[in-house]
């Protein structure tokens, strides 16, 4: 017995030694490995990155800019069902341990024997808040001193935060496949729904990515994401979260994942490239990459696919009438041919509704087309004429576009890939929102954007801020100008002879003609009479051009200037000269919903709290719009701008049937082509031209080339919006006078407008114009009806800037009354 004793007390003795001695190793572990943790505090102020959202004006997703797809969900706003499946699917025991789960420990080390001897993977037994730890804090690499490290934190965190700030790190930190960080983007992602619209079964396999998402992904692993999905489902079961009935009827559904609904997606990548550039410049990468904003533009989705359908249709139009330039490749064979059309990469550039077709046989008349699936079909008669400066042979690929309209079904149009480019914009007059804007063909052919980036020459479309200069200054509408040659000589001897588009001269012309008309030599006289000092003041506040030079040759349109820029410029004739600056963003919030951004500065201090109309008084809103020009001479403007359309260069909009006014611009050599015109209540700009600039082609003008896609623009963006006039703003007087001379006339005068006066300089009510006149200008034909001439481009000098300084006689007999 005594013998017996002494061993038990030597094992004690031993117990107690390796007690001590176990102790003092783990606290030389805690000792080493706990001087060089990371500080974790700084989770208490954790700002995940999260994605910036862009929304079009009526609430559709635009665009989404981030390095990693994450949106940020309180954990008071996850719904239960989601909670629990992860706690099922990854740390069933979350809310009992302090960190570390010693009983998941204990069965890994059990199961880790196990496959150490099989030469299978060791398995883990990492809780969420040692997840929070490594994803957070630590790295991923595979050793015993990385675990070491991760318990010795997760055990502090879990003694500095609540199991819920744990929760809600981790759903809203994992990486759950397919660039989306965090439940709420996988969501988004994997089934387009928030998460509280997913059911078991999807929640469940959401639960089950964040071991391997590579290995569960829905399609290429299908199987096996099932099965993961499945286990999810029955832990949830045993843990007591979802019925054995709801389970089983879960299981059965297939693993199917949901695109976004297209419909809810608005197409406008240039759009969205300019609010990017805007983001980046006000809150720089780190803002817009993971700041998590949310942008509500000015954007209109409707009017959007007008500016884009109707840009690619008028430079079709374009680009047909110069002629086809042959295949896209020839082939000169036809074997295999629904193969080789298979693996033809699609070039950039082609419309979504165009198609790749080879052709199979082809004569002068004739010409049969086959497809990828083997199909064939044949190129409308209209287009095989198109095409005859290089006839179609077979084996050539070619792009195909089918018709609207049923009448010819099994039959394609001929197409090609325009080579100019051009630029449609829309905007709000008395906001400055811009409502729609195309950049050019296709945003994936090219991404240089022809509305805000590319800088032209205006031609005369510049013009209307010369004459508005001079009503301001005291002319009138029907001041006569003569139009007769000038000429200029600088002091180095070079001479320039500005003319007119048509060469000829037409004498004492009416200020309203030389707008309507588009005379160069009246805008010369003009722009000497007033002082190019003042136009560049015009330029200056209207926003055309902030650096333009006061040289003469600029009263034609020279300086450069963006369609965004010179379309807002007509907004400010269109409301009555108020100043206002385009914006593409109507409000921005940060990730936590506070609105940082009104492009909208006006305050409302009677508004009220209440959102809904209950009979209260109308709240005045102050209106801080700087007023930079007499809303008078504005409307006077807007008036001759009217008369553009109803007898000047372009008189096809008169088919629209709506007060129209507006401008065509085309300039030297025809290298750019112009029309900005507006209603009361939308300006809409359009601009033509090839990206390294040259000539468009003879007799090509923003009449022929910009003003027919605008009148496709307005035609369809004006549908069963009913007519409006344009305001006459207070002081104005209309007297009905005869164009062609600018003098009174009697109401049964055939050619007889009404002409805006400011009230005091209307011409007398005996000055009465014959109600036959005797084309005194040479524009109106002896029957009263109009012709209408070509507007003029701006004529460059061979060296513009000293003509300024160096006053020349000029030639010819009169000068401006």
């Amino acid at each position: 017995m005594k013998k017996l004793g002494q061993i038990l007390i030597f094992l004690t003795s031993l117990g107690i030694l390796g007690a001590i001695a176990f102790v003092a190793l783990m606290a030389g572990v805690v000792y080493k490995y706990g001087q060089s943790l990371p500080d974790f505090e700084k989770l208490r102020d954790y700002k995940p990155a999260v994605v910036t959202r862009v929304h079009a004006g009526d609430g559709r997703f635009l665009a989404e800019f981030a390095q990693e797809k994450r949106i940020f969900i309180p954990i008071n706003e996850m719904p239960a069902l989601v909670k629990n499946a992860f706690l099922s699917a990854e740390d069933q025991n979350f809310y009992q341990h302090k960190g570390v789960d010693i009983t998941a420990v204990a069965r890994a080390i059990f199961i880790n024997f196990k496959n150490r001897a099989a030469g299978r993977r060791p398995v883990g037994a990492s809780t969420i808040t040692q997840q929070v730890a490594k994803n957070f804090l630590l790295s991923n690499e595979l050793s015993y001193e990385r675990k070491i490290r991760e318990a010795l934190l997760a055990y502090r965190m879990e003694q500095a935060f609540s199991k819920d700030r744990l929760l809600e790190l981790y759903l809203n930190e994992i990486f759950l496949g397919a660039r989306s960080y965090g439940i709420a983007a996988a969501s988004l992602h994997y089934f387009n729904k928030t998460l509280d619209e997913l059911n078991i079964e999807e929640v469940a396999y959401l639960a089950a990515l964040p071991k391997a998402p590579n290995n569960y992904h829905p399609v290429r692993n299908n199987e096996a994401a099932v099965a993961r999905r499945n286990w999810v489902i029955d832990r949830m079961v045993d843990d007591g979260y979802v019925t054995r009935s709801d389970a089983d009827a879960a299981k059965e559904k297939p693993l199917a994942t949901v695109s976004r609904n297209e419909t809810d997606i608005v197409n406008a990548p240039y759009f969205a490239e300019e609010v990017r550039r805007i983001l980046l410049e006000k809150y720089g990468e780190e803002g817009l990459y993971r700041g998590g904003l949310s942008a509500r533009t000015s954007l209109d989705p409707s009017l959007q696919k007008i500016a884009h359908e109707s840009l690619q249709t008028g430079l079709i139009a374009y680009d047909r009438r110069h002629g086809w330039r042959g295949p896209i490749q020839r082939l000169g064979v036809t074997n295999g041919w629904a193969n080789v059309l298979k693996d033809y990469v699609r070039p950039e550039g082609m419309p979504d509704n165009w198609r790749l077709a080879i052709v199979l046989s082809a004569s002068t008349t004739y010409a049969k087309i086959g497809f990828t699936d083997k199909s064939t079909a044949e190129i409308l008669p209209d287009d095989l004429e198109w095409s005859q400066n290089k006839p179609l042979k077979a084996g050539d690929i070619v792009f195909v576009e089918p018709p609207d309209d049923t009448t010819n079904k099994g039959k394609f149009y001929l197409r090609q890939i325009p080579s100019v480019q051009g630029a449609v914009i829309a905007l709000d007059p008395y906001t400055g929102r811009v409502l729609a804007m195309q950049g050019g063909w296709k945003f994936d052919k090219s991404e240089f954007n022809r509305a805000t980036q590319a800088k032209r020459q205006p031609g005369s479309a510049f013009k209307p801020f010369i004459y508005l200069a001079a009503l301001d200054k005291g002319y009138t509408p029907s001041s006569i100008i003569v139009d007769a040659p000038v000429s200029f000589t600088d002091s180095a001897g070079n001479t320039w002879n500005p003319e007119n588009y048509s060469g000829e001269y037409y004498g004492a012309t009416p200020l309203r003609v030389g707008v309507e008309k588009s005379r160069n030599l009246m805008t010369i006289r003009l722009s000497q009479n007033i002082g190019m000092d003042t136009i560049v003041d015009y330029a200056r506040k209207f926003g055309i051009n902030p650096n333009m030079e006061p040289h003469l040759a600029n009263a034609l349109g020279s300086t450069e200037t963006t369609l965004l820029h010179l379309t807002t410029a007509y907004g400010m004739l269109a409301n009555g000269g108020q100043k206002i600056e385009p914006s593409f963003i109507d409000r921005i919030q940060d990730r936590y919903g506070k609105t940082i951004f009104k492009a909208d500065p006006r305050t409302c201090a009677t508004c009220g709290p209440l959102i809904q109309w209950q009979n209260q008084t109308t709240p005045e809103v102050i209106d801080t719009r700087e007023l930079i020009a007499d809303p008078r001479t504005c409307y006077q403007m807007t008036s001759i701008l009217e008369g553009v359309v109803q007898r000047g260069t372009a008189t096809s909009l008169t088919e629209l049937g709506y007060p129209l006014a507006g401008k065509t611009g085309t300039t030297n050599d025809s290298k750019d082509a112009w029309f900005i015109g507006y209603t009361p209540h939308l300006v809409v700009g359009v601009f033509v031209g090839f990206d390294n600039p040259k000539s468009l082609g003879e007799k090509e003008t923003g009449g022929s080339v910009a003003v027919p896609i605008f009148k496709e623009f307005m035609e369809r963006a004006l549908v069963d919006v009913p007519p409006s006039p344009f305001r006459v703003p207070p002081g104005v007087r209309l007297v009905q006078v005869n164009p062609s001379s600018g003098r009174p006339t009697s109401p049964d005068d055939p050619r007889a407008i009404w002409e805006a006066f400011i009230a005091g300089t209307e011409p007398s009510a005996n000055d009465y114009a014959p109600s036959s006149s005797t084309n005194p200008d040479g524009v109106y034909s002896p029957n009263g009806n109009t012709t209408t001439t070509p507007e003029e481009p701006a004529r460059e000098s061979l060296e513009p800037q000293p003509f300024q300084n160096d006053t020349a006689p000029t030639t010819g007999t009169g000068g401006i009354y």
